[in-house]
């Protein structure tokens, strides 16, 4: 155990601690060494055999929106499917996975596409969703906003199943609005002079990219690149057209205003969101949005009506949403709650002439005037529409429209996909706006769509 020297060999030393004192010899005592531990290698490739019904637990939020998609007619977004039997060509999705995801997708707060194609390979529940089958995002887009009359006869479906079940009712409506940034940046409006000027540019940009490819010298094959600049340059023109037809929409707006300043300001269009209109926003700057409205019914607390405008103004937008609402359920709105950027004494007139009662707040013109007195000027349903809005009845009835709207317009906003849009035209916000009522109406009335 020893060298010639009298001293432990290198690899026997580390074992002993010290020498006994009483015979010259090591003592066998094990020095302390390192801990020694086995770590965790996840880079290790292995072997998982589950199905991918097993991804997720029996009791699922996913498999929840799967039944009621299960029970839901879908034949209207079948209908425009080219991919039929005994003839050629990839079959189509199934339109349940599809209507699905995106369903799924605004429970979870997930507005894009592109995010949506990545958990559709990551995320479990959106796996088990597609169930095998592949996704893009272009497919998934297309699908988000390609069916916008099947998603809005869906979302009338769906409703009236809640009404047969009792579960809604739609004699009392509340409605409310709320200002969604749109997908377009506050540099990309401009004047009409800027824009003629933006037109004539890309005429000429249009016009010299499609002279280079009709040229005898250019290949016989024009290149890919050649072809995608010209067909962004064709989009640039017809994006530029679209805005300045947008453009005298809103110029024949502004000469009906009564606000003279408003009357004056210069009128402007987005290049790259023509439909989308600059509003004040909650913070109180002016930002690129749309107007989301959606009506609700307070004592089921559902999304009854969906809407969008770009007009910053509530005031037109109270008796479209109500004859809305009437035709979608087949049911007469009696009462109807609103703030005050809706009311209009001639709104106020009409819904009377009509058998609806308005419940709006009463503004107040000075601090000297009863603003619940009748005036000289009033008409009978003006002065009820005062004196009902004095009465104890009457306030506690409005009380329902901040504790219905406003908590559903929070929902929506920050837990149900309808985030700052990432699609352009009323037409795709619309059916954002319908997908994100659609999944509100199914997580809160489950039970009754399963």
């Amino acid at each position: 155990m020893l060298d010639g020297h009298g001293k432990l060999y290198p690899m026997q030393e580390a074992l002993f601690s010290g020498m006994d004192a009483a015979t010259g010899t090591p003592e066998l005592v094990p020095a302390q060494g390192a801990v020694r531990m086995q770590y965790a290698d996840r880079s290790q490739v292995g072997m998982h055999f589950c199905s991918i019904d097993e991804l997720v637990s029996a009791d699922h939020q996913v498999r929840v929106v799967w039944d009621a998609v299960s029970q839901m007619d879908l034949s209207a977004f079948e209908a425009p499917i080219k991919s039929r039997q005994f003839s050629a060509g990839r079959s189509a999705n199934d339109v349940r996975v599809m209507v699905g995801l995106w369903l799924w997708a605004a429970v979870q707060n997930v507005a894009r596409g592109r995010l949506l194609e990545r958990l559709c390979q990551t995320d479990l529940t959106f796996k088990w969703m597609c169930g095998g089958l592949s996704m893009n995002y272009h497919t998934l887009n297309d699908f988000r906003v390609g069916h916008r009359q099947a998603l809005d006869q869906l979302f009338t479906a769906t409703l009236g199943r809640l009404m047969h079940g009792e579960l809604v009712t739609v004699t009392r409506i509340s409605q409310d609005g709320l200002r969604v940034r749109a997908s377009a940046g506050g540099n990309s409006f401009h004047r009409r002079s800027t824009l003629e000027a933006c037109l004539a540019e890309a005429e000429a940009h249009l016009a010299d990219l499609r002279k280079v490819q009709d040229s005898p010298d250019n290949e016989a094959v024009p290149e890919q690149g050649d072809q995608q600049k010209a067909a962004v340059a064709a989009d640039r023109l017809n994006r530029v057209r679209q805005a300045l037809s947008e453009i005298a929409k809103v110029e024949a707006g502004r000469a009906k205003s009564h606000d003279k300043q408003k009357r004056e300001r210069p009128a402007c269009a987005s290049t790259t969101d023509p439909e989308a209109r600059m509003m004040k926003m909650p913070n109180g700057g002016f930002n690129p949005a749309y107007n989301v409205q959606l009506a609700t019914d307070p004592i089921s607390r559902a999304i009854v009506g969906v809407a969008v405008s770009n007009g910053g103004g509530d005031a037109p937008l109270s008796e479209p949403m109500r004859e809305q609402v009437e035709k979608r359920t087949g049911k007469q709105v009696s009462e109807h709650l609103m703030d005050g950027g809706y009311l209009n004494l001639e709104v106020v007139e009409r819904a009377a002439t009509e058998g609806v009662t308005v419940y709006a707040p009463v503004p107040e013109l000075n601090k000297v005037t009863d603003r619940f007195a009748r005036r000289p000027e009033d008409t009978n349903a003006i002065a009820d529409w005062r004196s009902r809005m004095n009465s104890d009845a009457g306030k506690e009835i409005y009380k329902e429209r901040a504790s219905t709207s406003e908590t559903v317009n929070a929902e929506v906003r920050t837990y149900r996909g309808l985030a700052p849009f990432s699609v352009r035209g009323i037409a795709k916000v619309t059916c954002v706006a319908l997908w994100s009522a659609l999944a509100y109406n199914l997580m809160h009335f489950a039970s009754a769509l399963t």
